[in-house]
């Protein structure tokens, strides 16, 4: 009998084609190529759907291809595409910039300012920071993601695959741990380290800004003590340090509240913007103090595109969908029905190590065991491709690639996000052995 020959897909022949003219850095996490997207579901352009909690790494919380937001696309972009504001200014980029100033939390008065990316967004807010006090020096933490340029390149903390070879790096930069509860570290711990750090490695005088995420994102999505960003702010407010949050993962909506800070009621001097700001369109953002965000020059900050009119109607249409629709409270009712289902994963699988998030930031921690804690990405990675194979997009994260995390579109329904964690369920179990 002729044996036969398996036809390759359509995606593996995008893909052989992916291998030819696109460059070697840029290597997808999965092996689909999607032809279209609604609401938490990726068709790829073989007709196979996906359930997907990837969410454009924490860019849709709107969901894919929102009515509101394409037709806010459609209609800015039959008026006109762009014109740089510096040069022509334009209505709905003073329109978004009057409405986040009045979402940011705190009563100080606010002034925003946009660009294209969340790095660009940290790399500007460092720069007002340092131009307003006339210091140098920075402070991150272990286990930061602020980007890849190099500015926040320097204050992202996890060397492969991001900074192994692409030194040197910003001088003046400084870290300290960063809390986590699975790993012993307490906000006693974090505040003792800033001490010895002020003691030994950088005076408090010479710092400029302390930049900090209110829920870690790429490290692993680490949810704080609840005094932890308060006695941040105490030390900075102390000291005379720029206190950046860095609201670029967490904001709109991921963690039950349009913003992060809102849970501990802590007002920052700078607060950074992007990822879902936009809709799925490139924008973002530093809000901040109008003292502090005034201090630069007249042409200090800026560029070509950022705050572009098409991006700007887009936010602006994520902003109305955020008044209109329930997705806070659809965020946390996510949160609680994975928690929920993971906390009975820790008991069946014992590679299973925490279970932990806010809101529907959350994140599950693979491990050799649950005695020694020790991280295993080999795992982790193989349970992010059988729930591929299985119908799932799920991503790898934390510093040691042990982590996986679900930034995905909070209009996921109960069904989809039943389904997509019955996959995740069938992965585990194929990766016991």
């Amino acid at each position: 009998m002729e044996k036969q020959v398996a036809q390759e897909t359509r995606s593996e022949q995008i893909l052989a084609e992916h291998e030819r003219w696109v460059a070697r850095a840029k290597t997808p996490h999965v092996r689909s190529v999607v032809a279209e997207a609604r609401g938490a579901v990726l068709i790829d352009v073989d007709g196979r759907e996906y359930i997907d909690f990837s969410g454009g790494v924490g860019s849709l919380n709107v969901g894919h291809s929102h009515p509101k937001v394409v037709q806010a696309i459609a209609d800015q972009a039959a008026k006109f595409t762009h014109t740089d504001y510096a040069v022509v200014p334009y209505e709905v980029y003073v329109e978004l910039a009057k409405k986040l100033c009045r979402l940011v939390p705190g009563p100080t008065p606010k002034k925003a300012i946009f660009f294209n990316s969340g790095a660009e967004a940290v790399e500007n807010a460092i720069k007002i920071a340092r131009y307003a006090t006339g210091r140098p020096a920075v402070i991150a933490f272990e286990g930061a993601f602020h980007g890849r340029t190099y500015g926040a390149l320097t204050l992202t903390s996890r060397v492969h695959p991001y900074k192994a070879g692409f030194g040197p790096f910003l001088p003046e930069v400084y870290r300290i741990p960063y809390p986590n509860k699975y790993r012993g570290i307490s906000t006693d711990d974090v505040m003792d380290a800033l001490q010895k750090l002020f003691r030994r490695g950088v005076a408090a005088r010479d710092v400029a800004a302390l930049i900090v995420e209110p829920v870690q994102g790429e490290g692993g999505y680490l949810v704080p003590d609840d005094d932890f960003l308060p006695r941040l702010r105490e030390v900075c407010d102390e000291h005379g340090i720029v206190l950046i949050a860095d609201e670029i993962q967490t904001g709109f909506g991921r963690t039950g509240k349009l913003f992060a800070l809102e849970h501990w009621g802590v007002e920052a001097d700078l607060v950074t913007v992007g990822k879902s700001l936009g809709g799925g369109l490139p924008i973002s953002g530093v809000i901040g103090k109008a003292e502090l965000m005034d201090a630069p020059i007249p042409g200090g900050l800026g560029g070509t595109f950022p705050g572009n009119p098409v991006a700007c109607a887009a936010a602006l249409a994520v902003l109305e969908i955020f008044e209109e629709e329930p997705l806070l409270e659809r965020a946390n009712a996510i949160g609680r029905q994975m928690l929920e289902r993971m906390e009975g994963w820790k008991r069946e699988f014992p590679f299973v190590g925490d279970a932990r998030g806010l809101g529907a930031m959350i994140a599950l921690e693979i491990v050799k065991d649950q005695q020694s804690k020790e991280p295993d990405p080999e795992r982790t990675a193989r349970i992010t491709q059988e729930a591929w194979r299985g119908g799932a997009i799920i991503l790898q994260a934390g510093v040691d690639g042990n982590v996986l995390r679900f930034p995905m579109p909070l209009v996921m329904t109960d069904e989809q996000l039943a389904k997509g964690l019955n996959i995740l369920e069938n992965a585990l179990r194929a990766v016991a052995g």
